[in-house]
């Protein structure tokens, strides 16, 4: 049974979408494969418009700008379950949310002043996802999300749950951390959020969506979204109430499966609201942006849509939505869509893919 967490420090943690743990990563890389380019795809490099000023778009996606970025490798797929269990077995990792919070380092990222939880409530865990059963306020994300103690990723809705059967399905409740850690024993890294949005286009730039304009029309869904009048009501139209397999919809025109929708996914880049707003003052063309450079005061954004964080409180970007985005909240599987969010922060609709610096293929000139 999930345990809901009454204590007002955690409740405000939930509210900010915070997990905050201590960074282990594996002192070995036992038995890593050799990172290879199977079950990847080929993106050729090129220029496209980053952002987005069109109806829906959120404040922290303006203005709309010019960005480049060289040829890569990206992950047909999100790192599914089976992939990162054998990860944990050759490692002996363990992630963030399977860890006992500390409190030292979670005082960094609170508001000063907050009280100390007590001890119990300071035992492994993560956010889950709890649906009301009627109509709230979509300006508190507390009335849907829930710490729960015992959530982690074999555990993704916390005790008694498991992910017998979801081989396939993307692996949830890891952190930014848990991702690098992964992506340093494979030989692999995290894309940059410009990586992420040009491939999310899969070559297609004229519609809202990466297979056009309109989602779920003539009752075909073309991602796992939320379906529904969120967060209380999800009829799960498009055939899954959470995750789904990674294949389970149609891939975009660069082969890539789950690039809206299904979970969002990790980013190497920190996050700042008006990152778009900074880069656009460059009178020069942006080639392969890796991010802010945090050392500049943030400026507020209105309508900037992350979760508030204590002030100076370190975030990465997270892409593509997830089972739980709705038009009528967060329409994040909108290619521009962003998030930041915590690296020290697992949910039950983040995961993460990865890309490889190599050669193009063979077959094909480079681009």
């Amino acid at each position: 049974m999930l345990r809901p967490v009454r204590h007002l420090s955690l409740v405000a943690l939930t509210i900010a979408g915070l997990f905050i743990g201590v960074s282990i990563y594996p002192a070995t890389a036992a038995a890593a494969p050799a990172p290879s380019t199977v079950a990847m795809r080929w993106i050729p490099g090129g220029t496209f418009t980053m952002g987005s000023e069109a109806a829906g778009a959120m404040a922290n996606e303006a203005p709309a700008h010019t960005v480049s970025v060289s040829g890569f490798w990206m992950d047909a797929h999100p790192v599914t379950n089976a992939e990162f269990a054998r990860f944990v077995a050759a490692t002996g990792y363990v992630t963030i949310a399977e860890r006992p919070v500390d409190w030292e380092e979670m005082k960094k990222q609170v508001p000063p002043g907050t009280p100390k939880p007590p001890d119990a409530d300071l035992a492994p865990g993560s956010l889950v996802f709890t649906p009301p059963d009627h109509p709230v306020p979509l300006d508190d994300l507390g009335r849907w999300w829930t710490w729960t103690s015992g959530a982690d990723w074999r555990h993704p809705e916390g005790p008694g749950s498991s992910i017998t059967g979801r081989d396939d399905h993307p692996v949830v409740q890891v952190a930014w951390d848990d991702a690098v850690a992964y992506a340093n024993w494979i030989g692999k890294r995290l894309p940059t959020e410009a990586e992420w949005e040009y491939a999310a286009h899969g070559g297609r730039y004229e519609t809202r969506y990466y297979w056009g304009d309109t989602l779920g029309a003539d009752g075909v869904y073309e991602a796992n979204t939320y379906t529904g009048r969120f967060p209380y009501d999800n009829t799960a139209a498009d055939g899954f109430p959470g995750t789904s397999p990674v294949d389970a919809f149609p891939p975009n025109g660069y082969g890539l499966y789950d690039m809206a929708g299904n979970v969002w996914n990790w980013c190497s880049d920190l996050y700042r609201a008006d990152t778009f707003a900074l880069r656009a003052g460059q009178p020069e063309l942006c080639g392969d942006p890796a991010g802010p450079d945090m050392t500049v005061p943030e400026y507020p954004v209105i309508g900037d849509p992350s979760p508030p964080t204590a002030p100076g409180a370190v975030r990465r970007v997270t892409k593509g939505g997830s089972f739980l985005c709705h038009a009528d909240y967060c329409e994040s599987y909108r290619p521009s869509a962003r998030r930041g969010i915590s690296p020290d922060t697992g949910s039950g609709h983040v995961g993460f893919r990865l890309v490889l610096d190599a050669p193009p293929p063979t077959d094909r000139p480079a681009q």
